[in-house]
């Protein structure tokens, strides 16, 4: 039986179907926000309290589940199973049966299934750019608004699965939704290099920037 440390060692140990790199990419990306929060706490004193510290705590950890979870549904078999068993696949057909709504597994079944391929892309890209954006604090309210709407997915397509507890879905909702109301990249992130502190008078890019960081 591992605890959690070990169970930390272990992960950054393993191999995926991919080799080694999508472990390397996480391990560069858990550095550079370490070295970015360095980078902000020594360039602004404004950052230096409590609570951007918590914040930043907050996006490294959530940002690592992301990435982690990211890791067993990657194209092209978007499953870890080296027989191409499980995965993705696996969990949208549990949609189709557990669903809060019968809108909703119709949806997944009608439109989602048979699309398979389209559909889990999409949905292992924007699980990457949620990973990337919480763990470098870059576009952190788009980020955070995107683990939202994954969120809610999960809340609602499994929430009458037996063993699951709809409760863990709701509470990443709402982690998720304090990345995007309180702009959690401005804390220790590359949005608080980047993003102008007020909101810009003029140029659509410069609104666009200062909207989602």
């Amino acid at each position: 039986m591992l605890n959690p440390f070990q169970d930390l060692f272990a992960f950054f140990e393993k191999n995926t179907l991919h080799g080694r790199f999508p472990i390397y990419a996480l391990i560069f990306l858990l550095i550079a926000s370490v070295v970015i929060a360095l980078i902000t706490l020594a360039r602004d004193s404004e950052q230096r309290n409590i609570q951007n510290v918590y914040m930043w705590l907050a996006r490294f950890f959530v940002g690592g589940m992301w990435y982690q979870q990211m890791l067993w549904k990657m194209p092209p078999t978007f499953t870890d199973n080296p027989d191409g068993s499980g995965g993705l696949g696996y969990w949208m057909g549990e949609m189709v049966k557990y669903a809060a709504f019968k809108p909703h597994a119709s949806l997944v079944n009608d439109l989602m299934l048979p699309n398979f391929k389209l559909f889990a892309f999409q949905v292992w890209a924007g699980e990457t750019f949620i990973a990337v954006s919480l763990l470098l604090g870059l576009f952190t309210r788009l980020g955070g608004l995107a683990g939202m709407l994954m969120a809610i997915n999960l809340w609602l397509g499994l929430y009458n699965r037996p063993n699951e507890w709809p409760w863990t879905y709701f509470f990443l909702i709402l982690l998720n939704g304090f990345f995007l109301v309180f702009r959690a990249g401005r804390a220790l992130g590359l949005d608080a290099l980047i993003a102008p502190r007020t909101a810009p008078t003029g140029g659509l890019v410069k609104r666009v920037v200062w909207w989602i960081s």
